[in-house]
């Protein structure tokens, strides 16, 4: 079987970390057995091909060079690269969207208490996606970043990624796109994304490793930019009193990493790419408007997704149940699902004055009878 744990629990919580096909756990483990019999840095050596094909499998994946793909151990730690390589002013602006994930706004909010930059929030439209036409009225030349969310932790709403980067381009404004639920459930194309910046992870809905995650930085960005941290393999030491910096993304890189997980991660996408990315939008896109209309159906259940463009998170509320209750209830009749809570995002939650939501998240291999059986352990809840 491609993927063992389907045997062991429904799982329904790909947008908190996703089960990884066979061949994903087989590399990592090969690897560190050959790290038991031969040492770290000699499994590493041999190895080094196949790590250097992992930056151009994400590279595939994005449509991008691999001169423009570094590794990272998070998404949170690849995004985190860029922005704090940006320099901001007092008087700068950063806009950002209501579906911002926490820990963008607390970067975003230390970064205005060292710096005197502003946060300005976009409103969303009637659907409650990213309103393009506010983001065009606030533009103005103190913006200096455009950061949004792809599509939120707390529901399957996508924000219009492509209209946000057309007026990024237009304006000439940087445009960082956290693509934390999206790797792996949508087909990403940089190009056509026309961000100049994306990060994402490996354990989400690309079905690699914990601890591994990826940035895209468009070369010219790249080129305007210093890492806020450097060591011997981000840069090269020249003279005694100078140094020289890759010009490759690998600058945001630094030496020492986890080889067996970044080999698991180009094994989890290159087994995406096997799959293509359009069929796997395709088909996590019916289950979850299949999983909305069963779940609609179940009395005292609140489906909250919005957009006019919807994936395969989908996040709801029970009647007089707090999430929390129904996550270990459901937990115990393994079926796994997570909660999102409102302090991770308070520019939308709050906003709709909304509580902890359940959130359940469908991959490619759930199954129609998977999906019932949550709507059915969800409608007994009740009783």
């Amino acid at each position: 079987m491609e993927t063992p744990g389907c045997t062991q629990v429904t799982h329904l919580d790909n947008a908190g970390t996703a089960l990884p096909p066979e061949t994903v756990t087989d590399t990592m483990v090969a690897h560190l057995r050959a790290e038991a019999l031969r040492g770290g840095y000699r499994a590493a050596a041999d190895a080094a091909p196949r790590l250097s094909a992992v930056r151009e499998s994400i590279a595939t994946l994005l449509n991008a060079g691999s001169a423009d793909i570094a590794l990272a151990d998070s998404a949170t730690r690849a995004w985190q690269a860029v922005f704090y390589a940006l320099p901001f002013r007092p008087g700068d602006r950063i806009l950002t969207c209501r579906a911002e994930y926490a820990s963008n706004v607390i970067a975003f909010l230390q970064t205005a208490e060292r710096t005197g930059v502003r946060i300005d929030v976009v409103d969303d439209d009637a659907d409650g996606q990213l309103d393009v036409a506010d983001l065009r009225r606030r533009l103005d030349e103190r913006v200096r970043l455009i950061a949004i969310t792809h599509v939120p932790t707390q529901g399957g709403l996508v924000n219009p990624a492509e209209e946000v980067g057309e007026i990024a381009r237009e304006a000439g404004v940087p445009f960082l796109l956290d693509a934390c639920q999206s790797a792996g459930q949508l087909d990403l194309d940089v190009e056509r994304l026309r961000c100049d910046a994306l990060s994402a992870p490996g354990r989400k809905y690309l079905r690699g490793p914990r601890g591994t995650g990826f940035l895209y930085v468009r070369p010219e960005l790249r080129e305007r930019l210093q890492p806020v941290v450097l060591d011997l393999h981000s840069a090269t030491w020249t003279h005694p009193d100078r140094y020289r910096v890759r010009e490759s993304a690998r600058k945001f890189e630094t030496w020492e990493h986890n080889v067996a997980a970044a080999l698991g991660l180009g094994a989890a996408v290159d087994h995406a790419l096997s799959w293509g990315t359009a069929a796997i939008e395709e088909r996590v896109g019916l289950l979850g408007r299949r999983l909305r209309e069963l779940l609609s159906q179940v009395p005292g259940v609140r489906v909250h997704d919005q957009g006019t463009r919807r994936c395969g998170i989908v996040t709801f509320t029970v009647d007089g149940v707090p999430a929390a209750e129904v996550h270990d209830r459901l937990a115990k009749a393994d079926i796994n699902t997570s909660v999102s809570l409102p302090e991770y995002a308070r520019y939308d939650l709050a906003a709709r004055g909304l509580p902890a939501l359940v959130r359940a998240s469908v991959h490619y291999y759930n199954t129609d009878a998977e999906l019932e059986r949550l709507a059915e352990a969800v409608d007994r809840l009740r009783g």
